[in-house]
């Protein structure tokens, strides 16, 4: 039964938290404690039915105002398949939580209150699934009870959103629009008689069925993170590097290379979990034994591969600004991809995103979360990609020297 990770994402009171409450309750995910704690709050609040939204919002603050604040995840299954749903806020002051929250996520669902179409928060959460590279879109037109189930406002929304796409050229593979109403529970997982005019599936069956095939990538990279050396008279030959893969694949008998030293040797031995074993895949944990005893430690990156890659000190990215303290121009902050870690300097920054606007403009800092466009020189070369190329190695994080705060997230050009 394979995992879709899903990221939900709208504009404030779109109604996230109750879809996903709905969700929830239809699969039967709830616990009966939990139905039972929904009901008496609901009735506390003189409410005629269920609120859902109770099912999700987990801080205090949240359930007072009725907001999502931070960024949670929620687990179920139907027969067909596992999801974990990210809910992620609404409010444009936690765009850098939407930007955490939808950076592992394989589909997006954006959505829409029938009754104010296509807003702000609209565009740059767009914008955002599109920066991070997910390519399958869910647009759900939620609240459609409230408007009597209009088609032709559906259709609206639907066009305001294709030319949104057209204009900013945005690239996904498959882009679902469906009329809902998480309150009442139309189309969320069976159809509607309210909307006959929609022929499409529900939203169970969408993200049920929805094909998420991740692009293989080229490079062969593994990020040590431990040298392990146990110096037991039984081992005390041994000298495993222990990481992940972060690109690619690596089997017994591949020549490596190892950055930034240059050094070369052969894989000996891969093992997992301490068994022995021919191959390893992007994404799984291993130790990697060489042939030849060469200098690595943490940070290092082991290479197998015959192409050119991208090993320079100068970077284009689009960035995140992820803390109060707006970003200053010939500061210096750690970056850190993976276990790398280098000094590096912003030397400017060329354009940020005004979502008002749609469009790119000039300016000469970021401050929380802004999205932009920032050059960099680094105390030395890392390993990367482009982004769209390579997501492991193309993106990154920006440190604060003094509070160690992470100040903003990456995408290398």
């Amino acid at each position: 039964m394979n995992l879709l990770k899903i990221v939900t994402a709208g504009s404030v009171d779109d109604g996230k938290s109750t879809l996903i409450g709905r969700l929830l309750y239809e699969t039967h995910s709830l616990k009966d404690d939990q139905i039972e704690q929904i009901e008496q709050k609901s009735n506390a609040k003189g409410l005629q039915h269920l609120d859902f939204s109770l099912a999700t919002d987990g801080l205090l603050t949240e359930r007072e105002q009725g907001i999502t604040i931070d960024v949670s995840n929620i687990y179920f299954q139907t027969e067909r398949r596992r999801f974990i749903i990210t809910d992620s806020p609404g409010h444009v002051e936690y765009t850098r939580n939407m930007v955490t929250g939808a950076s592992n996520a394989d589909t997006t669902i954006i959505l829409i209150d029938s009754r104010k179409g296509v807003v702000e928060q609209t565009k740059r959460h767009l914008y955002i699934t599109n920066l991070l590279g997910i390519n399958q879109i869910i647009i759900a037109i939620n609240k459609i009870d409230l408007v009597d189930y209009d088609q032709s406002i559906f259709e609206k929304i639907k066009a305001q959103i294709n030319t949104e796409i057209d204009i900013n050229k945005y690239q996904f593979n498959t882009l679902f629009f469906l009329p809902i109403s998480a309150l009442n529970g139309d189309n969320v997982t069976s159809s509607s008689a309210n909307t006959p005019w929609y022929k499409g599936d529900s939203l169970i069956e969408i993200i049920e069925s929805i094909n998420v095939k991740q692009p293989k990538k080229e490079a062969n990279v593994f990020h040590v993170q431990y040298v392990i050396r146990p110096q037991l008279e039984k081992h005390h030959d041994y000298r495993g590097f222990a990481g992940k893969i972060k690109s690619g694949q690596f089997k017994v008998g591949d020549p490596i290379k190892v950055f930034p030293s240059g050094q070369e040797s052969k894989i000996e031995r891969i093992e997992k979990y301490g068994i022995p074993c021919k191959k390893v895949e992007q994404e799984e944990n291993a130790s990697i034994l060489l042939e030849d005893d060469v200098d690595i430690s943490r940070g290092s990156i082991l290479v197998c591969n015959e192409r050119e890659f991208n090993d320079q000190n100068k970077l284009e990215a689009t960035v995140c600004w992820m803390q109060k303290e707006k970003l200053e121009t010939r500061k210096k902050y750690w970056l850190q991809q993976g276990t790398q870690k280098v000094l590096t300097r912003v030397e400017g920054v060329d354009l940020k995103m005004d979502f008002e606007k749609g469009e790119n403009i000039d300016a000469k800092t970021l401050e929380l979360n802004d999205i932009g466009t920032i050059s960099l020189t680094l105390a030395q070369s890392i390993f990367s990609e482009p982004y769209k190329k390579n997501n492991a190695l193309g993106s990154f994080i920006l440190i604060d020297q003094k509070t160690f705060n992470t100040a903003g997230v990456g995408f290398i050009s």
